[in-house]
């Protein structure tokens, strides 16, 4: 099957392009901040060290015993020594144990510190997405951000775990093995340097072409999550509208382009593995011939060169895998560099902590001052708002969709801030309020409230996570709940399923109201929370909301007028500004200022005509 890919998917596929923001840090850089991140990685270092040297140190005493054996032991000037034999195929059994367990327990470490280092980052990473600007958030692909918190640091792990053990043991062995050779024939020792020395001088060059390679391939791996997850959440729009076949070319088109992207990547992979197998092929060859001339003019023993041949084994084993773990290295230091970018991805929201102010229990007093707002790089979509909301009232907020209502309702609540100007909550800046006093005191009823794939219980629980059982049934009394808990199967244990899918819309929204009830907040703003109630609920649930807003600050988002009729005052927007205040009779009949017909007015003839069909 062909799958054309799409002009994004190019981009992704594309070899050196970013769809990340931000600019590409280098590998050193990447570990520095990486450690400084997670500094479990660091911890105990020294003694990781100390057993990778043990290790190697081990290794090299193999290769001298053969040589001391063949040399002394059997072709000495005295014929066999058995004893000497003897003792050193103890040394040798000896350097063996101590090689096994000191790798051992450094594979526990590295194991050990990583998994810990790991968790850290991870869970750093996971936390700062909940800070990260709803802008980020809302352009950012769901997947792309649920592979920066698991497959990206697990390809970090993988390569602390298994590449590291490799790589401190490697370094250590190729430069000891090369003192060793050197002691036997500095001629061999420079024989085996010359045939590796093409792939070293092109370390460089395929490090920067893998770095590259493998960050398409980490961005490719997230793009291909997003499309495989989105159809999985969104699977009743998808059969409703039968766009099966559209979206399983829209996976297909993802999984090619991560195909495409790896294809790469492990062709740069193979064609380094290949030279260094070559050079390994290479120093072999030419250590058996030019040891043998050697050792006819008398230069070198048999024992040596035998020992030389395994002594060249060690250098070789590790130049030649190098080529693995620097693909490994690569792919490790780009997932590492994409969660790296998420953890400097400033907030938007600073929390002031304990530092800032608590709000006092009572309903609230509210007031923007000169409040504009814009998205980055993009015009204001609220200007110059000053409006005052006195304790205790009940405010709707109208306009029509654009207006800025939303963006109202979202500065008031706090998940944004201002562009310039002030949200005043009883006189105090709200950036100034401490996250925690402001989530008790101000409560936000969106119009599709999300459901977490728990018990009905559970996630009432959320407005109050101390509430007794008892508590919630009482809660759900006063809003006029109870009749329609008890019809569930399993009452408060129903299970909602994943977004609460296993609920009506409505009944979605019922244990949002629910869960704000909980919650007793002084300052409650509803996104319109019963729009999609059945009317003879709706009428049931007003009556609960009237009980509910009693004694507290409302401002309810309304997007059908008669949420308005019921409001003590009625906030008009268009096109990012207030244009009308008032209650809902006055503003029916009062005209614009140019003598037009209100705004106000005009919204409320549209919905009376929709309600009249």
């Amino acid at each position: 099957m062909t799958v054309n890919l799409s002009p994004e998917t190019e981009k992704i596929t594309a070899a050196g392009t970013s769809v990340d923001s931000g600019e590409e840090i280098s590998a050193r850089e990447t570990l520095r901040r990486g450690l400084a991140f997670s500094p479990e990685l660091s911890e105990g270092f020294g003694w990781t060290i100390l057993l990778a040297v043990i290790g190697t140190g081990g290794r090299l005493v193999v290769p001298i015993s053969v040589q001391q054996t063949l040399d002394k032991g059997i072709n000495g000037p005295n014929g066999v020594d058995l004893s000497f034999v003897t003792a050193m195929a103890i040394v040798a059994a000896f350097a063996i144990l101590a090689t096994g367990l000191s790798s051992y327990f450094m594979t526990v470490r590295l194991f050990t510190a990583s998994e810990r280092g790991l968790a850290t980052l991870r869970i750093k990473a996971f936390r700062h997405v909940h800070d990260l600007p709803l802008l980020t958030q809302n352009t950012e692909h769901r997947g792309a951000l649920v592979s920066r918190v698991t497959s990206d640091v697990d390809q970090v792990s993988q390569f602390l775990v298994f590449g590291g053990v490799f790589g401190i043991i490697s370094v250590g062995q190729v430069l000891l093995a090369t003192v060793v050779m050197l002691f036997y024939s500095w001629q061999l020792t420079i024989l085996v340097w010359v045939c590796f020395l093409p792939l070293f001088l092109s370390l460089n060059y395929f490090q920067r072409r893998l770095s590259a390679a493998y960050g398409v391939v980490r961005r490719s791996v997230g793009a291909m999550l997003s499309a495989i997850s989105e159809p999985v959440v969104g699977a009743v729009t998808v059969r409703t509208y039968a766009i099966e076949k559209r979206t399983q070319d829209r996976i297909d088109e993802a999984i090619l382009a991560n195909q495409l992207a790896s294809t790469k990547a492990q062709g740069l992979t193979a064609f380094s593995f290949s030279l260094g197998g070559v050079s390994a092929g290479l120093a072999n060859a030419g250590v058996l011939i030019l040891g043998i001339w050697l050792g006819l003019d008398g230069h070198i023993t048999s024992g040596e060169v035998i020992g030389f041949a395994f002594l060249v084994t060690l250098f070789v084993g590790p130049v030649q895998m190098g080529t693995q773990v620097l693909t490994d290295a690569q792919n490790a230091i780009a997932g590492w560099r994409r969660v790296i970018g998420i953890l400097e991805t400033p907030a938007d929201l600073d929390d002031p902590g304990p530092s800032g102010q608590s709000l006092p229990r009572g309903a609230m007093d509210v007031a923007f001052e000169d409040v504009s707002f814009g998205y980055p790089g993009g015009p204001l979509v609220l200007r110059e708002v000053t409006e005052h909301i006195e304790s205790g009232s009940r405010v709707a907020v109208v306009g029509e969709t654009g207006s800025g209502k939303t963006t109202f309702a979202k500065l008031l609540t706090r998940l944004m801030d201002p562009t310039s100007g002030a949200v005043l909550l009883d006189g105090v800046d709200i950036r100034q309020v401490e996250f925690a006093s402001l989530r008790r005191r101000v409560v936000l009823v969106p119009q599709e409230g999300f459901l977490f794939d728990s018990t009905l219980l559970d996630n009432v629980r959320y407005g109050d996570l101390d509430a007794s059982r008892e508590r919630v049934l009482a809660a759900a009394a006063e809003l006029g709940l109870g009749d329609w808990l008890g019809g569930l199967p399993r009452g408060l244990d129903t299970r909602v399923g994943q977004r609460g899918e296993a609920l009506s819309a409505g009944e979605r929204q019922l244990v949002a109201l629910l869960r704000a009830h909980l919650a007793d907040p002084d300052l409650l703003v509803l996104d319109e929370a019963t729009s999609a109630v059945d009317p003879a609920l709706e009428m049931r649930i007003g009556r609960a909301l009237e009980r509910l807003m009693s004694g507290r600050t409302s401002v309810t988002i309304a997007h059908r007028l008669s949420t308005a009729e019921n409001a003590d005052e009625v906030i008009v927007f268009s096109k990012g500004r207030v244009v009308q205040r008032g209650s809902h009779a006055d503003l029916v009949e009062q005209p614009m200022p140019d003598g037009e017909r209100g705004v106000y007015a005009l919204l409320h003839d549209s919905w009376v005509a929709q309600q009249s069909r």
